[in-house]
């Protein structure tokens, strides 16, 4: 009986897993996400969570913005909707826009990705935030729209290699909608306001 007692098998150690057969790790936050959105269409956008899978996103700037209604801050999108945008000199950001939430949104359509190889979409979307990693932030010359041309230009978005800050300023103009009424407001009504108090200033000054 002592015997048998102290050979308990709860105190043995557990056996090893059969030949072949790997651990199975735990997955990531990210990997987590991408399931999530697999399961549930990989197309699906989560205006709370800021998930806007295959999306161009752009939100103001702040003064800048007030004074030029169609500039502001761009980013592009992972498959599962993580924002990734230049935010700054050697700094991309990631799930984190800078000046806020996304106020617009242009989807694309990821067959239109002409570039060859596996996950062609997130692979340029990586390649280009690496790259802009270890570059100036201009806010002329090099900015966050540059950056997401990078992106579609390694895709081969649309099967073209030309798109810059020109273009994507134009077409998320174009075919850019706003997530909210409150988002249309907080862009236009800074520079109505401003429009309206030169145009009163100006009249009153004419006037007299």
């Amino acid at each position: 009986m002592a015997e048998a007692e102290g050979s308990s098998p709860l105190l043995l150690p557990p056996p090893p897993p059969p030949p072949g057969m790997a651990e199975v790790e735990a997955p990531t936050a990210a990997e987590t996400d991408k399931k999530q959105f697999s399961g549930s269409g990989s197309s699906v956008m989560d205006v709370d969570r800021s998930r806007f899978p295959y999306c161009v996103v752009w939100t103001p700037i702040p003064v800048l913005t007030w004074f030029f209604p169609i500039i502001g801050h761009m980013g592009i999108c992972t498959s599962t909707g993580v924002i990734r945008d230049f935010a700054g000199p050697y700094f991309v950001s990631e799930d984190n826009m800078a000046f806020g939430k996304p106020a617009k949104y242009w989807k694309l359509d990821p067959a239109q990705v002409y570039a060859s190889g596996p996950n062609a979409w997130d692979t340029a979307v990586h390649d280009a935030s690496e790259e802009y990693k270890h570059r100036m932030h201009s806010l002329c010359c090099d900015n966050c729209h540059s950056h997401v041309a990078l992106a579609l230009n390694l895709m081969r978005y649309n099967n073209s290699t030309n798109w810059n800050m020109v273009t994507l300023c134009f077409f998320c103009l174009l075919y850019g909608k706003y997530v909210s009424v409150g988002a249309f407001v907080k862009t236009w009504l800074p520079f109505v306001l401003l429009l309206g108090i030169i145009l009163t200033v100006s009249l009153v000054f004419n006037l007299r």
